[in-house]
């Protein structure tokens, strides 16, 4: 799938690490309640860079893996993260999670380029740094009273496109298999945090 890579300034200006954009990421987001986390909704602008840096991290929009992806993240952990998770949730909601966050890249970025929304040209942070791309995304998913995977995915591409794509998978998979996709990358997340002390 061919996407435009043009800049988008405002965008660009997000930076997870700046006081200033912390704070005002965090009024963006409202007590709404979201549809597997509670409440918590983004209604800010995405952090597009953090969105192209995860999907590189995956293998780029063409050839994006969930497993390439984890390994990106988890590094010398992968095989004891992919054990712990199978032990949590069993094999049938870790298949429903890789197959269905497959499907979460493509359709989003079918989305995006139907919406002509362009991606910025730079990925932020480094694809290849597992631990700073796994911050940037552990620090999308708080809301001001902790962690939210909704939130996360709220400002990985805009809660309406997080909405729209919600749709889908219940189209294609079932809601089942959508719940579990949140919820064990709720819990990945939430072990990453640990590994790296982000929390």
């Amino acid at each position: 799938m061919k996407l435009r890579l043009s800049a988008l300034a405002a965008i660009l200006a997000l930076a997870f690490g700046s006081h200033a954009a912390s704070a005002s990421m965090m009024s963006n987001v409202t007590n709404a309640p979201s549809r597997f986390s509670g409440p918590g909704v983004y209604t800010g602008a995405p952090a597009l860079p953090v969105t192209l840096s995860m999907v590189i991290a995956g293998g780029g929009p063409s050839h994006f893996s969930t497993l390439t992806l984890v390994k990106t993240l988890a590094g010398d952990k992968t095989s004891a993260e992919l054990a712990s998770l199978t032990n949590k949730f069993g094999k049938a909601k870790i298949g429903h999670f890789v197959t269905v966050f497959n499907f979460v890249v493509a359709d989003t970025l079918k989305i995006v380029t139907e919406k002509n929304i362009a991606l910025p040209k730079s990925p932020n942070p480094n694809p290849k740094d597992g631990k700073a791309l796994a911050a940037a995304l552990w620090g999308a998913g708080q809301t001001g009273n902790g962690f939210s995977v909704e939130v996360m995915l709220d400002r990985a591409v805009s809660h309406g496109i997080h909405a729209q794509v919600m749709k889908d998978i219940d189209a294609k998979y079932g809601l089942a298999a959508d719940a579990d996709y949140h919820a064990v990358l709720n819990q990945a997340m939430h072990d990453l945090a640990s590994v790296y002390g982000l929390k």
